[in-house]
């Protein structure tokens, strides 16, 4: 992982987990027990990034702002691979999948699945506790009691996964 120092530090909860190849840049602060994964770009130099607790933002995803436009990403959120996530807001429980792209403005509720691929286009509001699709993306359905349970644990597996990888990291290092 690297680190590049400007004008802000980056700033960590307790056992966050960076996986190889990431890289945390000005004003972020993330969360105790969240992961973010391979190579994976979180640029806060224009304005500051927070991400929750027990997040995990996955492989090769890109967070980024505006002047003025910060991203914010509230707990238990999942952030599939190769997400793009501009100056937007999150809220608790969400899961982003694969190769979405939510640009500035835009608000995801809470516990609102985003299905892969999607675009949430500049400023767009969705209600919580929904499946939003497509390009552009609308709302599709309500999601279920169920479905709304395995986001959260979708999040917590995530927690789970990144101590077992920081094990299993350390381990090797120690053999080395």
């Amino acid at each position: 992982m690297i680190f590049k120092f400007q004008e802000k530090t980056p700033h960590l909860g307790d056992h966050v987990f960076l996986a190889e190849g990431t890289h945390v840049i000005g004003d972020v602060q993330i969360g105790d027990e969240s992961s973010v994964w391979y190579n994976t770009v979180i640029r806060g130099d224009l304005a500051p990034i927070s991400i929750g607790k027990r997040c995990n933002i996955q492989d090769l995803s890109m967070l980024h702002v505006n002047q003025g436009q910060p991203l914010r990403i509230e707990d238990e959120v999942t952030v599939g691979h190769s997400v793009v996530l501009h100056g937007c807001t999150i809220k608790n429980g969400s899961l982003i999948g694969m190769g979405s792209i939510i640009m500035n403005g835009a608000v995801i509720e809470e516990e609102t699945l985003v299905a892969a691929g999607s675009l949430v286009t500049e400023n767009k509001t969705f209600p919580p506790r929904v499946m939003i699709m497509g390009s552009p993306a609308k709302v599709i359905r309500e999601l279920t009691p169920q479905e709304i349970k395995s986001l959260h644990e979708t999040a917590l597996r995530y927690s789970q996964k990144a101590v077992e990888h920081s094990e299993n990291l350390q381990l090797s290092q120690d053999l080395t």
